[in-house]
């Protein structure tokens, strides 16, 4: 059985709400015994765009030593967890852009057995949450990953109310992440490492 499981945190942020929930899952994947990277995509305009927003730039500032995300991190990972705020009812042009990258660990099977699990953000209430995570899900089927999704499995989820994900509302990006959001994604965090614990157990004994 190996040691610790590993976790990738991969995440897509312009004003660092998607960096907060992140960091959320790191500290409990950490507290639970897992090895975790975390990483961000590349941003999500042209560095003199991003000067000329304050809440860019600070969050460009912010999150300035968190590795940029390669494919080796995903073949590393025994999970992987991806945030992306909603575009249209879809992921992120940046994370789609990443996900692109990984053709070739895919044509070698390097993707496929991982435990994967999403989470998102909204500016609306209902502005698209629940078909952005089953889209990014697609992606993890095609890499035959073994797709872990939060369930109504826990009273914080009740309250955050997304069976598929952590999704926060930012209110446009006026709405710091709060409580229920954290909360979510704890609960997130503890059942990826849970399960892709078993998933090395049982892949190890096999062999």
């Amino acid at each position: 059985m190996k040691d610790a499981i590993k976790v990738a945190v991969i995440y897509c942020s312009a004003t660092g709400h998607f960096a907060d929930i992140a960091g959320e899952i790191v500290e409990t994947a950490e507290k639970a015994g897992a090895e975790v990277r975390l990483r961000k995509v590349r941003g999500p305009a042209p560095e003199d765009a991003i000067e000329s927003n304050p809440a860019w730039a600070a969050n460009a500032a912010a999150t300035a030593d968190v590795p940029v995300a390669s494919v080796e991190d995903i073949v590393w990972a025994d999970a992987v967890l991806m945030g992306s705020p909603t575009r249209f009812g879809n992921i992120s042009a940046q994370l789609k852009q990443f996900i692109d990258t990984l053709g070739g660990a895919w044509r070698k099977g390097e993707l496929a057995d991982k435990v994967y699990s999403g989470f998102t953000s909204t500016g609306s209430l209902h502005g698209g949450n629940e078909s952005t995570l089953p889209a990014l899900m697609q992606s993890f089927h095609h890499f035959g990953g073994i797709v872990v999704a939060p369930g109504f499995t826990h009273p914080d989820k009740f309250a955050d109310g997304n069976p598929y994900g952590t999704a926060h509302h930012d209110a446009g990006g006026s709405a710091p992440v709060g409580d229920i959001t954290r909360n979510a994604a704890r609960v997130q965090a503890e059942r990826v490492v849970t399960l892709a614990r078993a998933v090395s157990t049982v892949s190890d004994g096999s062999r």
